[in-house]
């Protein structure tokens, strides 16, 4: 039933495509079958890939088949290369460690970012929380880097290096990155083999080098495969400036943006290690776009004084009979608003007492008489 319904939207989609005046490029997009057309040496970091086995041939076909029947997926892969292949290339390189490494971060991620598997593996090189930790990546309520593409990197190199160590070959430290050091060690054991290509393992990791290898021939020539990208249609290389910060208390990203002169979304985007609104206090290295005002510190400085004075002047305390919905109402506010500012769950409790941050905007004249700011309030 799958199979029939990719069919017909395969004949949908090439009709559309006709339709919108791009014969040009159908006519050029080869045959699957001649595509299946591959190098009669095919290596993986070096190491010889057995092509001329019949079961290692159609392992391998089946793979860049379903790359390539899934040609919007493979675009976006190409035009996201520019944006961060160079940063991984650099990595490598600089770790004396094989290129065609790079290609496994499109195998697992598509390089983005934020992509998480049924496992909760997270991030451009797909990290477990205890396997990215264990590697030095920062994994909490604050902060996850297995979203950052530089620290996950350097994780990912770390890791493989180790790997390769202990099993003696790239091919099988990609295994192992796939299934686990010790299910493969434990499988090489009872099969008396060390030969990727001749082990029975997981299908997900059987199937795992054929991936990364279809990437790889794709992403080396594009054109063979019917994919003509000209240079204005890849997405532009990551551009920034890198700025220390230390503060003693966590404080709204958007604060930071402002001291840029760019949005949150900017931010965020360039930093996706950071989840939520608020950045935690502490030491952090970060992202801004390159261009950025000179004074940023400057900006920064100030419009954090500007917010702790507001804060200070913000603080509304819960009365008997509160709760976050009738707050919200009170002063007029999105519920989701007082959740970001206070950083309060949904599901949340409070009592009597409890000290919540409210933001006056066009509430500003409610004043004494709710509770919030003034001579006669109940602000701290």
């Amino acid at each position: 039933m799958k199979l029939r319904l990719f069919f017909l939207l395969g004949i949908v989609l090439l009709f559309l495509s006709s339709a919108y005046g791009e014969e040009s490029e159908g006519r050029r997009f080869p045959s699957l079958i001649s595509s299946l057309d591959v190098p009669a040496q095919l290596d993986f970091c070096k190491e010889r890939v057995p092509i001329e086995i019949q079961g290692i041939k159609e392992r391998l076909e089946k793979e860049l088949l379903l790359s390539l029947w899934d040609r919007p997926q493979v675009i976006l892969w190409l035009k996201r290369v520019p944006r961060y292949m160079p940063h991984i290339e650099s990595m490598l390189k600089e770790n004396n460690v094989p290129d065609d490494l790079k290609y496994m971060a499109i195998a697992e991620s598509a390089l983005r970012p934020h992509v998480s598997s049924k496992r909760a593996a997270i991030g451009f090189w797909q990290f477990m929380k205890d396997t990215g930790r264990k590697y030095g990546l920062i994994i909490n309520e604050h902060i996850d880097e297995r979203r950052n593409l530089f620290a996950s990197t350097q994780a990912a190199i770390r890791y493989l290096k180790d790997l390769h160590e202990k099993l003696g070959s790239w091919t099988l430290a990609a295994a192992a990155y796939n299934m686990g050091e010790q299910g493969l060690e434990a499988e090489i054991l009872e099969q008396g083999t060390d030969d990727y290509y001749h082990l029975y393992l997981p299908l997900e990791t059987q199937r795992f080098i054929f991936r990364i290898l279809s990437v790889k021939l794709i992403v080396s020539n594009p054109e063979q495969y019917g994919f003509y990208l000209s240079e204005g249609d890849f997405y532009p290389p990551m551009e920034f400036d890198q700025i220390q910060l230390a503060f003693s208390q966590d404080i709204p990203i958007r604060i930071i943006a402002e001291a840029a002169k760019t949005h949150f979304k900017a931010i965020k985007d360039l930093n996706p290690e950071i989840r939520g609104h608020y950045l935690a206090k502490g030491s952090h290295t970060l992202l801004i776009p390159r261009g950025s005002p000179k004074n940023f510190h400057r900006q920064f400085h100030s419009l954090f004084q500007q917010w702790m004075t507001s804060r200070k002047e913000a603080i509304y305390i819960v009365k008997e009979g509160d709760n976050l919905s009738l707050i919200a109402d009170r002063f007029n506010i999105p519920l989701v608003s007082l959740l970001i500012w206070n950083k309060l769950d949904l599901r949340a409790a409070i009592y009597p007492g409890d000290r919540l941050i409210i933001y006056r905007k066009e509430s500003e004249a409610m004043g004494a008489d709710k509770g919030i700011g003034g001579e006669g309030g109940d602000n701290l």
